[in-house]
C-alpha cells in the first residue's frame, strides 16, 4: 500500500514525498482511514512505529476540507494535541508544519522553559493546530490567552505517559473547557486500567487499532540482562563501550543525581556524556539532543522524565544503568531503539537489588530476559540487596511524581517562521524512510 491509497490530497502527498517516505507503517495504514472517518479513535502503538503521521496526516486531510466555524478565530484553535513533555511537543509540531508545507493552514506549539509573552502573542491569531503541554496550556487557560470552545478534533498523545507523570487532573480541567461536539482520538503505547478508564470517559463508540501485542516490546530490538554488582555498572558499562565500540548510546538512570554522576565518571575514562534530565535547561537539553544525533556526543544519559521523545532512526543501543521504578517504563526506554524498521540492542545492567523489578518487567512483557554475565564482572552471588530508595543519591527521582513543573515558561512561532536549526527536532517519520527524526523531557 501507498500513502495515496490512504485519501490523502496532492497537497499533504507532495510533502510526504519530499521527505522520502513511500510505505505507511502498520498504524499508519489503519489510523489515517479511521481518523478521515471523524469518528473517536482509541490506537494503541509501540514507540517507534510512527504513530505521529498517523494522526497528523488525517488531521491535516480534515482541517482542510472542513469549513472553519464562524465567528471570531481570536485566541481560538481547531485542533488540540496534547503531550506529556517538551521535546515530544516541538517534534509533533514540527511534523504538522512539515507535512502541511502546502496547505495554507497556521501551527504553533507551547511548553514550559522558555518566556510566555511570545506564546500569548501567538495564540492571538487563534491557530488551526495548537500543540500543548497540559500544565503550560493550564496557565495560558488561566490567563485567559486561549479560547478552546471551538476545538474540533482532540489528541491525547502518550496518554498513558501523562497519567504516570500525573496529569490527569490537568487534563480533566482541560476536558471541562472543550466542546462537547467533538472527534477524540488517544493513543497509548500501553492499557492500563486508568488508560481504559479515561477511555471510556472520554471517547464516543471508538474504533480501536492496536498494531502490536499488549503491552509487548518491539520484536525487532534484541534484549540482554548483564547481572553484576551494584558498585560495578559504572566499570562494566565503559568496558562494553569500548570493547564493542559503541558510537550512540542511550544510557537511562533511576535519577538525576546518578544521571549527573554518571557522566562525570564517563568523561574521566574519555568517553563524552551528557545528562538530559528535568533539572536541565531546555536549551541544554536540546544541546545535547541535537550533539548525540549529529554524532558529536557518544553517550547521552537520561532519567524516564526524557525517555519519551526520544525520536532517533537507527539508534543502535540502549541501556538500562537501573532498572525503572515501573514496568511500563522499561516498554518506553528500550523502545527509542529498533524504530522505524531498523534493529536495535537493549541491554540492561541488573544488580541484585534489581531482582524484583525485573520480574515485574518480564511479567509485564511477557517473556523471560536472556541473561549473560560478562567475564571479568560476575556478580557476588552472596550479595544481599538493599532498599533502592536509600541509595537514591537525594538528588531527585527519574519519573516525575507530579503533574506540573514550576512555573517556567515556551513558545514556538506560527507555521512558517524561522526556528533556531538547533532547537528545530526533525519530523516523526510517517512510514520508511532513510533519514533521521528527534527528541524528551516533561515539560509545562
Amino acid at each position: 500500500m501507498s500513502f495515496a491509497e490512504l485519501g490523502l490530497s496532492e497537497a499533504i502527498l507532495r510533502a510526504v514525498t519530499e521527505n522520502g517516505y513511500t510505505t505507511p507503517t502498520p498504524i499508519q495504514r489503519q489510523a489515517i482511514p479511521a481518523v478521515l472517518k471523524g469518528g473517536d479513535l482509541l490506537a494503541g502503538a509501540q514507540t517507534g512505529t510512527g504513530k505521529t503521521a498517523g494522526f497528523t496526516l488525517p488531521i491535516l486531510q480534515r482541517l482542510s476540507t472542513l469549513p472553519v466555524k464562524p465567528g471570531s478565530r481570536a485566541r481560538t484553535v481547531r485542533t488540540l494535541i496534547l503531550t506529556p513533555t517538551r521535546e515530544l511537543a516541538a517534534q509533533v509540531e514540527e511534523s504538522v508544519r512539515t507535512y502541511g508545507k502546502y496547505l495554507k493552514l497556521s501551527s504553533g506549539v507551547i511548553f514550559g522553559g522558555v518566556g510566555i509573552n511570545p506564546q500569548i502573542k501567538l495564540l492571538n491569531g487563534g491557530l488551526d493546530i495548537l500543540v500543548a503541554t497540559p500544565g503550560r496550556l493550564l496557565d495560558h487557560m488561566q490567563q485567559g490567552t486561549i479560547d478552546l470552545s471551538k476545538v474540533e478534533i482532540l489528541v491525547l498523545d502518550e496518554a498513558d505517559r501523562m497519567l504516570d507523570m500525573g496529569f490527569i487532573r490537568d487534563i480533566r480541567k482541560v476536558l471541562a473547557a472543550l466542546p462537547k461536539q467533538r472527534q477524540n482520538l488517544l493513543f497509548s503505547a500501553t492499557f492500563s486500567d486508568e488508560i481504559k478508564a479515561l477511555a471510556d470517559g472520554l471517547l464516543n463508540a471508538p474504533e480501536m487499532i492496536e498494531v502490536a501485542k499488549r503491552n509487548s516490546t518491539v520484536e525487532v530490538i534484541a534484549q540482554k540482562i548483564h547481572p553484576v554488582d551494584r558498585d560495578r555498572k559504572h566499570p562494566l558499562l565503559a568496558h562494553l563501550i569500548k570493547t564493542h565500540d559503541w558510537s550512540q548510546v542511550l544510557v537511562f538512570t533511576r535519577t538525576k543525581h546518578g544521571a549527573n554522576k554518571l557522566v562525570e565518571q564517563l568523561g574521566r575514562d574519555d568517553i563524552s556524556a551528557m545528562a538530559i534530565h528535568g533539572n536541565k535547561s531546555q536549551t541544554a537539553r536540546t544541546r545535547a539532543l541535537a550533539d548525540f544525533k549529529q554524532g558529536a556526543l557518544r553517550v547521552l544519559v537520561a532519567t524516564d522524565i526524557a525517555a519519551r521523545g526520544i525520536d532517533i532512526d537507527q539508534l543502535p543501543h540502549v541501556v538500562n544503568y537501573d532498572l525503572p521504578n515501573v514496568p511500563e517504563d522499561y516498554v518506553h526506554r528500550i523502545g527509542r531503539t529498533g524504530r522505524a524498521g531498523a534493529t536495535g540492542e537493549a541491554v540492561s545492567l541488573v544488580c541484585v537489588d534489581e531482582h524484583i523489578m525485573l520480574k515485574g518487567i518480564e511479567k509485564l512483557i511477557r517473556q523471560s530476559i536472556p541473561q549473560q554475565v560478562v567475564p571479568g564482572f560476575e556478580p557476588d552471588l552472596n550479595a544481599r540487596p538493599q532498599p533502592i530508595q536509600l541509595r537514591s543519591g537525594g538528588g531527585g527521582q527519574g519519573r516525575s511524581g507530579g503533574g506540573r513543573s514550576a512555573p517556567n515558561p515556551s513558545s514556538a512561532p506560527r507555521s512558517g517562521a524561522a526556528r533556531p536549526a538547533a532547537s528545530r527536532p526533525a519530523p516523526a517519520q510517517p512510514g520508511r524512510r532513510t533519514g533521521g527524526s528527534t527528541s524528551g523531557n516533561r515539560g509545562r
